[in-house]
């Protein structure tokens, strides 16, 4: 139930949401069950994002990956995740928090295993020179200076 509150507040849930992703197929289907709430840009907030996250059973919070130049940050607030790294899986639970450091080339993301859904907080920053890394598929994101269009890794688009 949204609460009526003013400006620089907002309730979470009345900002419109975005399910799944902007992957090319055949990447996209392990998260059409991510849901999305952009609340720093709802806040106007422009040097970082943060996200309100709801994956259901199931659901991937993206392929795994790693950036180039943005740090990331995850804050678990419901449920149980496991997050998936080059280190093997680990189970988060609320209050529990990951953080990955821009540049460092160890792929991850973030799975529910559970049979309910898991809702977290992430924040990143926005530059605009990151790329981001896919290191289990053949799928590349340039700099956003170029734009927002997936490659695969030899530069070519997908359509």
């Amino acid at each position: 139930m949204a609460r009526d509150v003013q400006p620089p507040a907002l309730d979470p849930q009345s900002v419109t949401s975005r399910q799944g992703s902007s992957y090319p197929e055949p990447f996209k289907g392990p998260v059409e069950g991510r849901v999305k709430r952009a609340l720093g840009e709802a806040l106007g907030l422009t040097n970082y994002g943060v996200n309100h996250v709801r994956l259901e059973p199931g659901a991937w919070s993206a392929q795994r990956h790693w950036h180039s130049h943005e740090d990331e940050f995850v804050y678990i607030l419901e449920g149980e995740i496991t997050l998936v790294t080059e280190q093997g899986d680990q189970v988060l639970g609320p209050g529990m928090v990951a953080g990955f450091p821009a540049g460092v080339a160890d792929g991850h993301h973030l799975v529910n295993k559970s049979d309910r859904p898991a809702v977290y907080l992430e924040v990143g920053d926005r530059s605009p020179n990151d790329e981001v890394h896919y290191p289990d598929i053949d799928l590349f994101l340039p700099s956003r200076r170029n734009g927002q269009v997936f490659t695969d890794k030899k530069g070519t688009p997908y359509r």
